[in-house]
C-alpha cells in the first residue's frame, strides 16, 4: 500500500493496490548523503551575507571587537555538524 499526503491540505490518501516505489542503492546512498549535510544548508541560510561579514570584519579591526567571530560561532552552535 502506498500513502500520500497533500502538503497543502494535510489530506492523506491511501492507495492499497499501488506498489511501493523501488529505490536503487545509489539513490538511497545519495539521499543519505544529502540528509547528512542538512546542517550545511541551514548554516548557509543563517550566516550574515558576505557584505555584512565584510562590514563586521572592518569594524572589528577598527574597534578591536569580535562581532564577526561571534556571529559565525552563534550559527555554528545553532546548527552543529551531523
Amino acid at each position: 500500500m502506498r500513502i500520500e499526503t497533500n502538503l497543502e491540505t494535510g489530506e492523506v490518501t491511501e492507495h492499497p493496490d499501488a506498489p511501493l516505489p523501488v529505490y536503487t542503492q545509489a539513490e538511497i546512498d545519495a539521499q543519505a548523503i544529502y540528509d547528512s549535510l542538512q546542517y550545511q544548508r541551514d548554516r548557509a541560510e543563517a550566516y550574515p551575507s558576505l557584505t555584512e561579514q565584510a562590514d563586521m570584519a572592518y569594524w572589528d579591526r577598527q574597534n578591536g571587537t569580535t562581532t564577526l567571530d561571534d556571529a559565525i560561532s552563534a550559527v555554528k552552535l545553532q546548527f552543529p555538524k551531523g
